[in-house]
């Protein structure tokens, strides 16, 4: 079948993480779409979020974030911190929160997996903030490990797909990387 050319949205899903900060001495969390690995060693990750947010003020403020994944059991607050603003509601109480060694970057206790992270860089775009952040620290419950490695059917994370703005949930194992591909090899 042809390809057309059908815009310039975006099409790729995207993991749904909540972001986590110090505003004015208060924890607060928004839910972002934009986030993925930025770095291997040291591992880094980034966020991108819209200059306006006042998540982003805390980010520059402190110098610190955390990146906690929900899993789809947290669908609606994790949905209620993207859609209600920490300047007018205080976010602090919706979940159970924990610190690691970075003292603001507040972490969900209720996510399976939570990294705190130090700001290395922020990238100032048209409409939008990405933050790079170096990992400091990575936290996970013990039921979503499976031989010391995360098992991502237990910890269930959501995605989010654009323009649709729709959550889903993660699909069938598919193959392994980097391993799949290798009869192709010739030689």
């Amino acid at each position: 079948m042809e390809k057309k050319q059908i815009g310039n949205n975006f099409f790729i899903p995207m993991p749904v993480v909540l972001v986590g900060t110090k505003v004015e001495g208060r924890d607060n969390f928004m839910a972002v779409g934009w986030c993925a690995r930025a770095n291997g060693n040291p591992p880094m990750i980034l966020c991108a979020m819209g200059s306006q947010h006042y998540t982003t003020k805390g980010i520059t403020e402190t110098k610190t974030f955390s990146v906690n994944i929900p899993s789809t059991d947290l669908l609606e607050k994790t949905d209620y911190c993207g859609i209600v603003s920490g300047e007018k509601t205080d976010k602090s109480h919706v979940f159970d929160v924990f610190c690691g060694s970075l003292i603001t970057a507040p972490m969900i206790k209720e996510c399976p997996v939570t990294l705190e992270c130090r700001l290395f860089q922020t990238v100032l775009l048209p409409t939008h903030s990405v933050f790079i952040g170096e990992i400091a620290g990575v936290y996970a419950d013990g039921k979503v490990m499976k031989d010391q490695k995360p098992d991502f059917t237990a910890i269930d994370p959501l995605f989010l797909t654009m323009p649709d703005n729709r959550y889903w949930t993660l699909g069938n194992y598919a193959g392994d990387a980097w391993s799949a591909g290798k009869k192709l090899i010739k030689g």
